[in-house]
């Protein structure tokens, strides 16, 4: 595989891996999306800020909790994702799956792989953190004569997919999105696991599971089969260097991976995961599960405001390099006990989340590259940041 082409504002997908990493600048959301035309392109239409929750989440038929009833061993919730992608080989829907597997020496380091056998994609199931150039294979599946793809990827990766899909020559294309909001190296993931395990007395090493849940809390789970599980107001966050999340995934505007056929993620599923069908083709994918899949309507309850404020005086305090107000370690335990009971659930949870990462795209922008504003800011973002007071300014619209 080559190397990765120099690139500001670069998450590494893979293009700029490829024998023509020039396609960066029309496949990058980091140079100037247009969310609108692919939107349109991929779903017929783009999002409509009048039907309930689209201004927040993309275009989706219907949202949906879910879990399989037989939960698959090693996956991150119940393994719906790995077992879309199985039944789409099982059926012949598909060549390859092109999706991400562990590194053979470090279980948390994500490797992009070709998966052509349903029993290969066991392998794949869990969650990895890291950037990995999953775009960079789409050649090689093309030379080993692969017309018919499954993909599952981040909004990154899936925006660029999108944007150079009809050049690919693909017979037929299904995207299984899964959403992102902040990634990392796989190297500084290693420095904030560190911190957990030395939090709760273990070694990093012994820990082969973690997962930020929608109740506030992350789940541990240890080598010796036992389980822990860590109110997020107890995480190491303060401990934390100020660049530990790069300032792409500061600025990503994609959370729930609009331009998937299919979104399967957890922050609107209440213990179950959340899924977005999108178009007719997402309603093909979960069909394929048949009745290995349990469904029923998402819930919504709490309100978003305050937690959505007090984040934003947070972060301008921190994008202006002030300190962040800490809580009082005598209070955290209390709060950690009443958010799960009174704090945003299900899809308020959900709209919460992604109106935080609405309002760090303009702070954090505005600081470190207002040049880019107009060109990386689309139209939706500033829809959601202006109940809490943000409106662009004459230069930062196109």
């Amino acid at each position: 595989m080559a190397p990765a082409a120099p690139r500001n504002l670069c998450t590494d997908c893979g293009i700029s891996r490829s024998a023509e990493p020039k396609r960066c600048a029309t496949a990058c959301q980091f140079i100037q999306p247009d969310y609108p035309a692919l939107e349109a392109q991929v779903h017929g239409r783009a999002r409509d800020p009048a039907r309930t929750d689209e201004l927040h989440f993309g275009p989706f038929r219907r949202m949906l909790r879910a879990s399989l009833a037989a939960p698959r061993d090693g996956a991150q919730w119940t393994g719906i994702t790995t077992r879309i992608a199985e039944r789409l080989l099982e059926t012949g829907a598909v060549d390859a799956v092109l999706t991400m597997a562990p590194d053979p020496h470090d279980r948390w380091r994500p490797v992009p792989v070709l998966v052509t056998k349903p029993a290969g994609l066991a392998q794949c199931r869990g969650m990895r953190m890291g950037y990995a150039p999953l775009l960079a294979l789409l050649e090689p599946a093309r030379a080993a004569g692969y017309r018919r793809l499954a993909v599952i990827g981040i909004p990154c990766q899936v925006y660029a997919l999108r944007a150079l899909e009809s050049s690919l020559g693909l017979e037929r294309l299904y995207v299984i999105g899964t959403p992102c909001s902040d990634n990392t190296t796989t190297e500084r993931f290693h420095d904030f696991l560190n911190l957990v395990a030395a939090q709760i007395g273990r070694s990093a090493a012994e820990i082969t599971y973690l997962e930020f849940r929608a109740d506030y809390r992350v789940e541990l789970r240890l080598a010796d089969g036992s389980t822990r599980l860590m109110p997020f107001l107890q995480l190491p966050i303060s401990k934390l260097p100020s660049d530990f999340f790069p300032l792409t995934c500061r600025t990503c505007v994609d959370y729930t991976n609009v331009l998937a056929d299919i979104t399967v993620g957890y922050m609107g599923g209440q213990g179950q995961q959340w899924l977005l069908v999108r178009n007719p083709r997402g309603e093909e994918l979960l069909g394929l599960l048949g009745d290995e899949v349990r469904t029923s309507a998402p819930g919504s309850a709490g309100q978003r405001a305050g937690a959505v404020k007090g984040f934003l005086a947070n972060v301008q305090r921190a994008a202006g390099g002030l300190p962040l107000r800490r809580m009082p370690d005598w209070l955290r335990p209390i709060v950690g006990w009443l958010m799960p009971r009174v704090g945003p659930r299900g899809l308020e949870f959900a709209r919460t989340r992604v109106e935080m990462k609405a309002i760090e795209t303009v702070l954090h922008l505005r600081r470190e590259l207002p040049r880019r504003m107009r060109h990386l800011v689309p139209a939706h973002v500033w829809a959601l940041v202006k109940p809490y007071g943000l409106a662009p300014g004459p230069d930062e619209t196109p």
